[in-house]
């Protein structure tokens, strides 16, 4: 009895305190706590170049930005094959000096996968102080000249900090090397008139109309990197857009954009002898 009377309260303490570590294990445990977000270590020069258009400088250069727009560079590749960079403020009319340094410009041809140093040296300019520069020059290559390139320069100083300059002068290069629309009256000479393989059916079938009227509205995004099989453009070799298609001599060809139609209808004209059919305007492997 003695043993009887003493067990019971000790099993009856030791009870309630089981069943609450039981019903303890069934619960879910409660959630973590979230971990902080990761540092963002994106390429600001290159976030910062896909916010701001590349557009002409007053030299007839690259505007890049430098720092999401703190600062900026223009950059200028002359026929001669000197790559020119002039430091601008963030006011892009109002020049920038830092301090003298020499810099390395890692310089690739677009869709090659090495990329060769080169030295970009301080060349002042003047009215610079003494111990500042405004503008660093480098020679390119040779296997780099006239060619799309990817440029990195990887370490500049700008009032005590640093940071990466990236541009590529693939679009930019074709925009150079685009034809320049024509004035309205060319245009409807050229168009509205038949010789040499553009023909009266020819104008007919385009609607006897220009392609700058036709094509009104549309927008034209010139792919300087084509597949194996796409249509290419017969003037600019980028990639053709089916929106851009005119008949000539028969057959159907594709653009990448109206001034192109241009200058291939003034060669049906002028030396049809040089057109080629237009399934020879396909990118090969």
């Amino acid at each position: 009895m003695l043993r009887h009377s003493v067990t019971r309260p000790m099993f009856l303490t030791i009870l309630p305190a089981f069943l609450l570590y039981v019903a303890g294990c069934q619960q879910s445990a409660p959630a973590p706590a979230p971990l902080p977000e990761p540092a963002d270590t994106t390429d600001t020069s290159k976030n910062s170049a896909d916010q701001h258009p590349h557009v002409a400088g007053a030299h007839g250069g690259l505007i890049i930005p430098i720092g999401s727009d703190s600062y900026h560079a223009e950059a200028i590749i002359d026929n001669s094959g000197s790559l020119r960079l002039l430091m601008l403020q963030k006011d892009e009319t109002r020049i920038l000096e830092v301090e003298t340094q020499p810099l390395t410009a890692w310089i690739k041809v677009t869709g090659q996968p090495d990329a060769v140093s080169v030295p970009l040296a301080a060349r002042p300019q003047d009215g610079d102080t003494a111990g500042m520069t405004s503008q660093f020059v480098a020679e390119l290559p040779a296997a780099a000249r006239g060619k799309p390139l990817d440029v990195t320069i990887p370490n500049v100083r700008i009032a005590g900090e640093r940071f990466r300059i990236g541009f590529t002068t693939e679009s930019e290069q074709h925009a150079a090397n685009m034809p320049a629309s024509l004035p309205a009256d060319e245009e409807q000479q050229l168009y509205l008139t038949a010789a040499g393989s553009y023909t009266e059916a020819d104008i007919r079938a385009n609607g006897s109309t220009t392609a700058a009227i036709k094509f009104a509205g549309k927008v034209s995004k010139h792919d300087a990197k084509p597949k194996t099989g796409d249509r290419i453009c017969p003037i600019s070799r980028t990639k053709a857009n089916p929106e851009f298609t005119w008949i000539i001599n028969g057959q159907p060809y594709q653009f990448c954009c109206p001034p192109c139609v241009d200058e291939y209808v003034r060669l049906a004209k002028e030396q049809p002898g040089e057109l080629q059919p237009p399934d020879s305007f396909v990118k090969q492997p």
